[in-house]
């Protein structure tokens, strides 16, 4: 079975997408970087070296310091499906991101989004 075309793309070509979307809701880069942290465990050094480095999500992700355990409690439809339901880890993993960024730009709150 052929890999998703998402998991050879940069991280970096498509975060500015995920600032622009926050941004444009009122949100911050900030917190676009709260709701990455939360998740990945990558600390703002890390983020900005994957972001240099034009590193791919399979790698982003593999390379992950920490996923966040409360990170299967992220529920609902993104793309036309439910995050819990995706069953190819990686997928899941980013439609997590995919999820959270959403709900940032809905206007949750960060608690909400972070699951505290």
């Amino acid at each position: 079975m052929a890999k998703h075309r998402i998991y050879s793309m940069s991280f970096a070509s498509v975060y500015p997408h995920y600032i622009a979307k926050a941004e444009k809701k009122g949100r911050t880069q900030q917190e676009v970087h709260e709701v990455i942290k939360w998740l990945t465990g990558y600390n703002e050094e890390q983020l900005q070296q994957v972001l240099e480095k034009k590193t791919n999500f399979e790698d982003f992700f593999d390379q992950a310091p920490e996923m966040n355990p409360n990170a299967s409690k992220i529920t609902g439809v993104i793309c036309g499906y439910r995050v819990e339901d995706i069953e190819d880890p990686l997928m899941q993993k980013v439609r997590y991101l995919d999820k959270m960024i959403d709900e940032l730009a809905k206007g949750r709150k960060m608690e909400k989004i972070l699951r505290t």
